[in-house]
């Protein structure tokens, strides 16, 4: 059973950064395309960023230029740097697999105000 553990959101002002990690367990990681994706209250889930098995990568036109994904596979783990954090930032952010997701996990909130 694959387990995805997010952590390091919290309240940050805007303009300020956050950078949020993802432990998975229970998979090969490796061999898996990952994404960070966020749900603010009352919205929908929206991916905010990809990354394939080779390290390429991919971002929502909303995040592009202020937001970097990463992964280091020796230990099982995605990170999201956040900086320039705006208000509209402010969600809950969750890691999966693309396409063909994983249990979701808790989720890590990211709360950006002044």
């Amino acid at each position: 059973q694959v387990q995805l553990v997010e952590s390091g959101g919290g309240l940050v002002q805007p303009g300020g950064s956050l950078s949020l990690s993802c432990a998975a367990s229970g998979t090969i990681f490796s061999a898996n395309p990952m994404a960070w994706y966020r749900q603010a209250p009352g919205k929908q889930r929206e991916r905010v960023a990809t990354i394939t098995t080779g390290g390429s990568t991919n971002y929502a036109d909303s995040v592009k230029g202020r937001f970097t994904i990463s992964r280091d596979n020796a230990k099982n783990t995605v990170y999201l740097q956040m900086n320039s954090l705006q208000p509209e930032d402010t969600a809950v952010y969750y890691c999966n697999r693309p396409f063909i997701p994983f249990d979701w996990g808790q989720g890590t909130q990211v709360t950006v105000s002044s």
